[in-house]
């Protein structure tokens, strides 16, 4: 089957509680026919698979994560439907949104006028469900706009704090009686029922199997699909613990002084309770590690005020059609993207182009959704709505790099894949060792050591050391413009060697404008005749001098006759003048003399600007010259990227000695001139055979074969869907600083995730050893167990304070 026959889903996945359990959904839904790729991020707690929908469908993926003992997120949503006279009616319904990508089941009742739908949150949202009912040639609106859906991690962080409370709460009587037990706390009073083995029995029990019972459960389901994880540990030691302190405890029945038997009931409890908090701490942060989407969602607006059957009514978001007249005050933002149809006003774009300037708009300009209108009243006609807003493809880009693995990831879960078991080996190994040669006989002690290596083992920060920095590295880079297309390419950037850099568009402007005037007329007269003139012609370069010349203030004429000369330039007649504005070539044809101009004019063309002699009633009055100027960052920019040790290109299609003179000005040494659009894939693979590792720059359409063929492809521009195809970074903002900020941005990601990667391997390797010679209580070993996977993620979230 061909690869764009392919589809892929995404879902949110509950119960993982460590790299192994990603491990095991992926190999379980790899094993799945018609399924292509799989890969679930543990930190994101979601997973992205690729399959074939001739023979393989969501339903039957959803069922197969549920079956290997974890869960999958759905959300439901009840709809009002109009226009229903029939069962007919409702039955089309829904088979039509039973058939939607993403919904699980859908019900329609014709008497109540409602759907009930169960969908995927991350494949659907409900604007793409009133939209499917709207296409059967219904209406349908959400039943309560106002309810947002609960976040399940909110939710797991509320279930995780009342059993948290709980177990403390059953906990410390038993922690009071082991402190009790050490020789330098003898002066601590215990109560004797606290030294009692059944009031012990009777407080760890309930924390055992109600508070630890997901432990119990998950280690089941694990086992029954012969696969282990960080729970088959956990319910190995603190079962150990906890049974064999009740075996003491029957077997004290009848003597004189049972309360005095050295018992274990703590060690299982404290532990399940320090994992538990530990737990708890990890949700919270994983929770800020997504930040990111959660502030480029909130940048939303949460309602739309349209225009229906000539009434002004105010609706959710989510209910904005394509082609709907929207109306936006000003300070309001703008919901959804479109076109202005009435009004003019200044735009703050800033949420997307990283500019503090706003943009005038006028009647015809496009605005995009989320940016703010900031003083004039305007209508505008909703052209992309729900997923299609540039918005929405911003979100999709950050979800997408953050639920994709990087290479760097690949090692750390082929070893947590196969780590439970090893570990499993080395503490029974370590439980003989003491039993038979260190204390021989001491089963109590043996046992301890036993429980301390299967604790200090669970490999909790191996599983989180790569996905939590790739998630609050991407997010931050995303903050500022910087869109990441997959955690593979955020690796990838880190080891570029050398830039190139489109020139039109990417280290200029890409709009030519008026940059200079030569004329022995009054030249506020002079450039009202050539503005009136070219402003009947359709070339860029006179609408660049009509724009300029109206820049200047300067009122232009009528023209009472116009004439375009293809190839030379024009004619036209402005208050009874007769103007010739175009090359050297349309002089000599009228027999014009320009011989003044022509060192000015080589000059000019010298700097790479093009020069156009004009003349008027058949004598030579002057010239003007426009350019593609350079950008403003670009000249710093450029050195910011040679301070970084990178050798920088810059490629065009222009001639020599264009380049030539853009080059000296952004200060770039290398340059490579008239290169057709094809030709530039060809330059960079020169590059890559020289050994570099390369960086192409463009603008994501006319650049697509370069960007692709490099190592890494960055579009620059305005975040539009062809440039996000194009590339694997998009920088939103049109300014070559952000080059240098995606490569410091994955310095930075790599050094966290190595910094992550050696303290979850250092942190094991030490561990496993220290517990193994009785250095570590199980206790101790528990609280260094939680404490090692919430200071990873922790390290990772140092990655939001980075500043750019």
């Amino acid at each position: 089957m061909e690869a764009n026959e392919m589809k892929e889903t995404n879902m949110q996945i509950t119960g993982m509680t460590c790299a192994a359990c990603a491990t095991r959904i992926e190999k379980g839904l790899r094993k799945l026919e018609g399924i292509e790729e799989a890969n679930v991020n543990l930190a994101l707690e979601r997973s992205s698979v690729k399959y074939d929908p001739q023979v393989i469908n969501v339903e039957a993926i959803q069922k197969k994560v549920r079956d290997l003992g974890y869960d999958v997120v759905t959300e439901k949503a009840e709809f009002d439907i109009t226009g229903m006279t029939c069962a007919a009616c409702s039955a089309r319904i829904e088979k039509g949104l039973n058939k939607l990508e993403g919904v699980t089941i859908a019900n329609v009742n014709l008497a109540l006028e409602k759907a009930t739908v169960e969908y995927n949150p991350t494949e659907l949202s409900t604007t793409d469900i009133i939209k499917k009912v709207q296409a059967l040639g219904y209406g349908a609106r959400t039943k309560d706009p106002g309810k947002e859906s609960v976040d399940h991690r909110e939710k797991e962080i509320k279930k995780q704090t009342v059993k948290f409370i709980f177990s403390v709460l059953l906990s410390l009587p038993l922690l009071w009686a082991m402190v009790g037990h050490f020789e330098f706390t003898s002066f601590i009073y215990v109560p004797d029922l606290f030294m009692n083995p059944w009031f012990q029995l009777t407080l760890a029990t309930p924390v055992q199997f109600i508070i630890g019972g997901q432990f119990y459960i998950s280690a089941f389901k694990a086992l029954k699909n012969k696969s282990a994880n960080m729970d088959v540990l956990v319910a190995l030691g603190t079962s150990a613990a906890y049974f064999y302190s009740l075996y003491l405890s029957i077997d004290s029945i009848g003597m004189h002084a049972g309360h005095t038997v050295e018992l274990y009931y703590e060690t299982s409890a404290i532990l399940i309770t320090l994992i538990i908090l530990g737990k708890l701490f990890e949700a919270k942060a994983k929770g800020r590690s997504s930040e990111a989407i959660k502030k480029l969602m909130g940048l939303q607006a949460k309602t739309a005020i349209v225009e229906r059957e000539g009434v002004e009514v105010e609706i959710p978001l989510e209910e904005v059609v394509s082609g709907d007249i929207f109306h936006v005050k000003p300070g309001e933002k703008i919901p959804v993207d479109g076109v202005i149809t009435e009004g003019f006003s200044a735009i703050d774009e800033s949420m997307l182009t990283g500019e503090s300037v706003p943009v005038d708009k006028n009647v015809g300009d496009d605005v995009i959704g989320a940016t703010i209108n900031k003083n004039g009243f305007l209508k505008v006609k909703a052209t992309k709505v729900g997923k299609d807003t540039a918005l929405a493809q911003i979100i999709k880009v950050v979800e997408e790099a953050q639920g994709s693995k990087a290479p760097i990831q690949r090692l750390a879960d082929k070893i947590s894949g196969i780590f439970v078991p090893i570990v499993v080996g080395l503490a029974v190994l370590t439980f003989l060792v003491w039993f038979i040669f260190v204390t021989p006989g001491n089963f109590a002690e043996s046992l301890e050591k036993l429980i301390a290596v299967l604790v200090i083992a669970c490999p909790c920060a191996l599983g989180l050391a790569t996905p939590t920095s790739i998630m609050a590295g991407s997010g931050r880079a995303a903050e500022f413009g910087i869109l990441f297309k997959g955690g593979e390419h955020l690796e990838m950037t880190h080891r570029i060697t050398a830039v190139v850099l489109d020139k039109t568009g990417t280290v200029t402007n890409g709009t030519p404008v008026l940059t200079d005037v030569f004329t022995e007329m009054n030249e506020a007269e002079f450039l009202a005749l050539v503005g009136s003139a070219e402003r009947k012609s359709e070339h860029p370069l006179a609408v660049a001098l009509v724009e300029g010349i109206k820049g200047r203030g300067i009122e232009l004429k009528d023209v009472s006759d116009f004439e375009a000369i293809p190839g030379y330039g024009i004619r036209a007649i402005v208050g009874g003048q007769e103007l010739y504005v175009g090359t050297r070539k349309l002089m000599g044809l009228k027999d014009i003399d320009f011989s003044p101009a022509v060192e000015q004019m080589n000059g000019l063309e010298k700097e790479g600007k093009t020069a156009m002699l004009v003349a008027v009633d058949g004598q030579f009055a002057g010239l003007v010259a426009v350019a593609d100027t350079i950008k403003d960052t670009s000249v710093a920019a450029i050195k910011r990227l040679k301070d970084m040790g990178l050798d920088v290109y810059m490629i065009t299609g222009d001639n020599e000695e264009t380049a030539k003179a853009i080059a000296k000005k952004v200060e770039i040494d290398h340059y490579i001139a008239e290169v057709l659009p094809e030709g530039k894939a060809n330059e960079v693979k020169k590059l890559q055979a020289q050994g570099k590792r390369v960086a192409m720059v463009g603008d994501g359409i006319n650049d697509a074969p370069a960007l692709a063929v490099a190592d890494i492809g960055m579009a620059i521009g305005t975040g539009t869907d062809v440039a996000m195809e194009a590339a694997d970074i998009t920088l939103i903002r049109g300014d070559l600083n952000s080059i240098a900020d995606a490569i410091f941005m994955s310095r930075k990601t790599i050094r966290n995730i190595q910094q992550n990667l050696f303290w979850a391997f250092g942190y094991n390797t030490l561990g496993i050893p220290i517990a193994a010679v009785g250095f570590l209580a199980p206790w101790l070993a528990g609280a260094a167990m939680a404490f090692s996977s919430v200071s990873v993620v922790l390290n990772a979230l140092r990655l939001q304070k980075v500043k750019l």
